[in-house]
């Protein structure tokens, strides 16, 4: 009764200046240093370099599976497989009890991508539920789509914002996608063709921040293949000139995967992208390799590379890429290396303003040394770092709103086809993959639900007559032959087994 009396006399104003508290009281919750701390375990010593993200800022980045097996696309690069636009999608409460998976693994303030085929086939009201929920039990959302159904639809955008909660979307956009509706972009096989796509998506995004007065971190995804390789340097260099919309790009080499082309996967290397990315950043492919010297990663390094930097772009000049953090300077290394020691899992991506002020006020209330010998000094290099010559003039430019400066990460992913995975090197990534998928009731590679057969048997699962024991008899969902990885074999499949009686249970 005393339990319940107390619980009765919750208000908001209580419950907010609780979140206030815990915010300043507790910086990086317990839980987060908790799942970091198991993430930085599974990592073998050789991995555990300054370079390193995995277990220091990040748990891991996790995907929904079902969500909608559909697309109205046909894009020449597709992990879905040839059944998948023939499956029924997940209902709500199904992709919820996913969403709890991921929050486990993650933890608070985790990264997860409502992804699966185009989610926004399905109806407005249950997207917006799934993005309220995913924020409402700690996770952070990314919707991911080829936008075309913000281009159709203009005022979904903000729907999903103001009344889900929408905080962080990425757009596909790339040559090998057909279906794109205009008769400009339908064909285009120079990515040139759909720089002015490009440029309508990057208006919808600063308009839809404009007319809601919320905040919308934008990503874009590119697949890369031999044929437009070329236009990664194109791309690139459009992203520094719209650096104010987009925040991230990542480059993805296509993998012979599901229903892509044949022949179309694994004929692009990290290095031949790198190069590109160099040469749309400063006109000089050979800068790849002095660029990748700044790189982090997360988890195995074949499997993502990233710079994280700025964009600066003063009057009269053209847009300019700065590492944030610099691997032959020594301060700025031991800046990041100390933060991610002390303060690694701090996000601010949930919180209001206010409660993000109180949690930037503990971070400075527990080691204000810290921050007032290296941090701050940190920030006074920057301006003579963008302008050499004059450093004051720049900070000047900036506080005017002259000068602009734009955070923008650049990634490139590796997904691994079957034959990868199959390999030593592919095995070992596979161990340590960070980017995975509640299945059944284990966490599963993506590369093994995309090369592995899984995505196929999970649809097959989801197609079969609703019979407990014929979904028993279903077939065994067995990883690629030689794996042995988080107690898979070839004689047991557990994920098998936990799938199949995680379908058996929604339909019993």
């Amino acid at each position: 009764m005393e339990t319940e009396k107390r619980s009765s006399q919750s208000t908001p104003l209580r419950d907010a200046f609780r979140s206030f508290f815990d915010a300043f009281r507790f910086p990086v919750s317990s839980e987060t240093k908790q799942l970091l701390q198991i993430a930085w375990e599974r990592l073998p010593e050789h991995l555990r370099t300054p370079n390193q993200f995995l277990g220091r800022q990040y748990a891991g980045c996790g995907a929904t599976i079902g969500v909608m097996p559909r697309c109205d696309f046909a894009c020449r690069g597709c992990y879905l497989g040839t059944e998948a636009n023939s499956s029924p999608a997940l209902s709500v409460e199904e992709i919820k009890e996913q969403l709890r998976r991921l929050r486990a693994w993650l933890g608070e303030g985790g990264n997860v991508q409502l992804t699966d085929g185009e989610v926004i086939l399905r109806p407005e009201t249950e997207v917006i539920a799934l993005i309220r929920y995913a924020r409402a039990i700690g996770l952070v959302p990314m919707l991911m789509t080829h936008g075309d159904m913000f281009r159709r639809r203009p005022e979904l955008l903000k729907r999903l914002m103001t009344e889900g909660g929408l905080s962080e979307v990425s757009l596909h956009i790339d040559t090998t996608q057909r279906g794109r509706r205009g008769q400009a972009y339908k064909h285009a096989t120079r990515e040139e063709e759909l720089l002015p796509l490009r440029d309508e998506f990057a208006e919808i995004i600063r308009h839809a921040r404009r007319e809601t007065g919320l905040t919308l971190d934008a990503a874009t995804t590119f697949t890369v293949t031999r044929e437009n390789l070329a236009g990664v340097s194109v791309v690139i260099s459009w992203l520094c000139r719209n650096a104010d919309a987009f925040k991230m790009i990542s480059f993805q080499p296509v993998a012979q995967v599901g229903r892509t082309e044949a022949g179309l996967g694994g004929s692009v290397t990290a290095d031949d992208v790198w190069a590109r990315i160099a040469e749309g950043l400063s006109g000089d492919a050979a800068e790849g390799e002095r660029l990748l010297q700044h790189k982090g990663w997360l988890g195995h390094p074949d499997c993502s590379q990233f710079v994280q930097g700025v964009v600066v772009r003063q009057p009269g000049e053209w847009p300019r890429f700065h590492p944030l953090f610099r691997s032959d300077n020594p301060q700025d290394q031991a800046v990041i290396q100390e933060w991610m020691a002390r303060f690694g899992g701090l996000t601010c991506r949930l919180d209001t303003k206010w409660q993000a002020a109180a949690r930037l006020a503990g971070v400075l209330s527990e080691d204000p040394g810290f921050l007032l010998s290296t941090v701050f000094p940190f920030l006074l290099r920057w301006p003579r770092r963008c302008d050499p010559a004059h450093p004051m003039c720049f900070v000047w430019r900036w506080l005017r709103g002259v000068t602009t400066v734009h955070y923008l990460n650049i990634v490139s992913h590796h997904f691994m086809s079957q034959v990868e995975l199959a390999t030593p090197r592919g095995q070992e990534r596979l161990a340590l993959c960070a980017f995975q998928v509640p299945v059944g009731d284990r966490m599963v590679s993506m590369c093994e639900v995309n090369a592995g057969g899984i995505r196929e048997r999970y649809y097959a699962a989801l197609r079969a007559p609703r019979r407990p024991t014929a979904m028993r008899g279903a077939g065994g969902m067995s990883p690629v032959k030689g794996a042995t990885h988080e107690g898979h074999t070839e004689e047991s499949d557990d994920v098998t087994d936990n799938l199949l009686g995680d379908l058996n249970r929604r339909v019993t």
